[in-house]
């Protein structure tokens, strides 16, 4: 009888505990991730996502001198609207190009951005993305890209529930694994 209900009371403790840690814990790592101060840099890398003003707000930082090469996730088609907008947009002070991600991840981003790298001579790029993808997109520039990397968030407020942020935080995790498994892009370099 005791040890049923020790078990009984561990089936109900377990989960909640486990869901407390990864909230609390994703909160401080993702939700609140910091970003870097932001100087002149050789290109900004805006990583694919959601259109949610990610693509303005490279153009905005080239605009405010930031660098003079604005790089651009592109891994939703000819037909998108919003690439259709941007890429390849050439002014004086900066130019826009669209890179399709192989494969379509993270990854396959810092990848083309070395072999951007490579080719242009850069060494410094600005990396824009979610504020809660920050630590991991900067864990897989780590791997793939030899230069230095400042990371910036998209300037946006995240109106999700609290079930979402826990899968958010879950799936940021199992990126983090998976990137660990993949390991380094030495090969690249």
């Amino acid at each position: 009888m005791i040890r049923r209900n020790l078990l009984l009371v561990l089936a109900i403790v377990m989960p909640v505990l486990m869901v407390s840690v990864v909230g609390v814990g994703g909160y401080l790592t993702f939700t609140k991730a910091k970003t870097d101060p932001i100087g002149r840099a050789d290109a900004i890398i805006v990583l694919g996502g959601e259109h949610d003003g990610r693509e303005a707000y490279g153009i905005e930082l080239a605009e405010q001198g930031v660098a003079d090469t604005v790089v651009l996730s592109n891994p939703y088609g000819k037909s998108d609207a919003v690439m259709k907008k941007y890429c390849g947009v050439q002014t004086d002070t900066y130019s826009v190009l669209c890179e399709k991600p192989v494969p379509s991840t993270t990854r396959g981003e810092a990848i083309f951005t070395q072999d951007l790298a490579q080719e242009r001579g850069w060494d410094h790029v600005v990396v824009v993305s979610w504020r809660y993808h920050l630590p991991r997109a900067q864990y897989i520039f780590g791997q793939c890209f030899s230069g230095e990397v400042s990371m910036e968030a998209v300037p946006r407020a995240y109106d999700f529930s609290l079930v979402h942020w826990e899968y958010t935080y879950l799936y940021q995790l199992a990126g983090f694994a998976k990137a660990a498994v993949q390991g380094d892009c030495q090969n690249l370099w």
